[in-house]
C-alpha cells in the first residue's frame, strides 16, 4: 500500500476514472429504459458487474491482495445492507413523493454526507483546501442537475432521499475500512447482493424480464460502469480515504453530460460549461493539496498488499511470500515521522 505522493496521485487517477466510468452509465442506461423498468435495470447492471468480476477472478493470475476473512463478514454485511438494500429502497420511495428536480438535487447529498461521516466518525482529516475542493465539485454537480421543470415535493420524501444518501455515505466509509482486502472480491459480493435484491424486488412488483439482447447489453454496461468503476473506486478509497474519494466521484455527472453531448447529440449550454469550470477548479485544489506534519503511528498488526516503504519495515517468516508487492500479516511498530499524507488506513491520527 502506497502512502507517498505517488500513491495519492494514483488514488486521484483511480477516483476520477471510476467517476468517468460510472458517469457513462446514465446516458447509456437511458437508452435501455424504454424497454426495462429502472429498478429491474439496476438489478441487471449490478448482476452483470458481479458475474463479470467473478469470471475475471477465476481467470486472472494469482493475486497479491489480502483475501476477505471471516472477521470481515459483519462489516461486509453492513456494506451490503446499507448500500445495496436500505439505500435503494429509501431512494425509490422518496423519489415517488418528490419532483424530478428535487430528487436529483437531493441525491448530491451523498458526497458531503460521506465527507462528514469520514471526518466525524472515522478520523479522516480535510484541510481548508480539501473542503473548498469538495464545495466546488459538489456545486458543479448541482449546477448540472438544475433542469427546467417542477412538481410537488413533501417532507417525508425529501427525508427518505436524504437518509438514502446517508446509507450510501455509511457504505462508502465501511468499504474504505475493508479496502485493504481484495477490491475485486469486495465489489463482487456487493454487486451480486445488490443485483439480486433489486432484480427480485422488481419482479415481485410486476416487472418483466427484457429480451436476451437487452439483458446482455445491460450486463455488459454493468460490468464497466458498476464493476470496473467500483473496483477502481475501492482502490481510491484505499489510497486517499473516503472524504477525498467522495469529491473525486462527484465528478461523475459531468462525464455523463459530456458523453451525451458529443455522442448522443444532447445540448451543451452555459450550465454545463459552468459546471466544468467549477469541477476542474475543485479537482485542481485536491491535486495541489499537500498535508504534512509530524505524526505518530501506533503499534498495529494487520494484513494487506504492500511493498517495503517507510511504513513497512518488518521481518519475514519462513512462510511469508517472496517478492513485492505481497500480502501477509505484519506488525507496525510505533513510529513518529513527518511526510505528506492523506487519510488512508495508516494515517488516522489526531490533528
Amino acid at each position: 500500500m502506497e502512502t507517498t505522493a505517488g500513491g495519492r496521485a494514483r488514488g486521484a487517477a483511480y477516483g476520477l476514472l471510476a467517476a468517468a466510468l460510472f458517469g457513462l452509465s446514465a446516458p447509456l442506461a437511458k437508452l435501455l429504459l424504454g424497454t426495462v423498468s429502472p429498478q429491474l435495470l439496476a438489478g441487471l447492471l449490478y448482476l452483470g458487474a458481479g458475474v463479470g468480476l467473478g469470471g475475471w477472478r477465476l481467470l486472472r493470475p494469482a493475486s497479491d491482495e489480502a483475501p476477505l476473512q471471516r472477521r470481515d463478514l459483519p462489516t461486509l454485511a453492513a456494506v451490503v445492507a446499507a448500500g445495496g438494500v436500505v439505500g435503494p429502497l429509501l431512494m425509490l420511495w422518496g423519489l415517488s413523493r418528490v419532483s424530478a428536480v428535487t430528487g436529483s438535487l437531493l441525491l448530491n447529498l451523498e458526497g458531503p454526507l460521506t465527507m462528514l461521516v469520514a471526518v466525524m466518525f472515522f478520523r479522516e482529516h480535510l484541510g481548508w483546501r480539501g473542503w473548498l475542493a469538495a464545495a466546488l465539485i459538489l456545486l458543479g454537480a448541482g449546477v448540472l442537475k438544475l433542469q427546467p421543470g417542477g412538481g410537488t415535493s413533501d417532507g417525508w420524501g425529501m427525508l427518505a432521499i436524504a437518509l438514502a444518501c446517508l446509507a450510501w455515505a455509511l457504505d462508502n466509509n465501511l468499504t474504505q475500512r475493508l479496502s485493504l482486502r481484495d477490491p475485486f472480491a469486495i465489489v463482487q459480493v456487493k454487486a451480486l447482493a445488490a443485483g439480486s435484491f433489486n432484480l427480485l424486488l422488481s419482479l415481485v412488483l410486476g416487472a418483466e424480464l427484457p429480451s436476451p439482447a437487452v439483458t446482455s447489453l445491460a450486463a455488459l454496461l454493468g460490468l464497466g460502469s458498476y464493476g470496473a468503476s467500483v473496483v477502481l473506486d475501492a482502490y481510491a478509497l484505499r489510497l486517499v480515504g473516503a472524504a477525498r474519494e467522495a469529491a473525486y466521484f462527484a465528478t461523475a455527472p459531468f462525464t455523463g453530460t459530456l458523453f451525451a453531448a458529443f455522442f448522443l447529440g444532447a445540448p451543451l449550454g452555459p450550465a454545463e460549461l459552468a459546471a466544468m469550470l467549477l469541477m476542474m477548479g475543485g479537482v485542481a485544489c485536491l491535486l495541489l493539496e499537500r498535508h504534512s506534519h509530524l505524526h505518530q503511528h501506533e503499534p498495529l498488526a494487520h494484513e494487506h498488499s504492500h511493498s517495503h516503504d517507510a511504513h513497512h519495515q518488518h521481518e519475514h517468516g519462513a512462510g511469508d511470500p517472496p517478492g513485492e508487492p505481497h500480502s501477509h500479516v505484519h506488525q507496525h511498530e510505533a513510529l513518529v515521522h513527518e511526510h505528506p499524507h492523506s487519510s488512508d488506513l495508516h494515517h488516522r491520527h489526531r490533528h
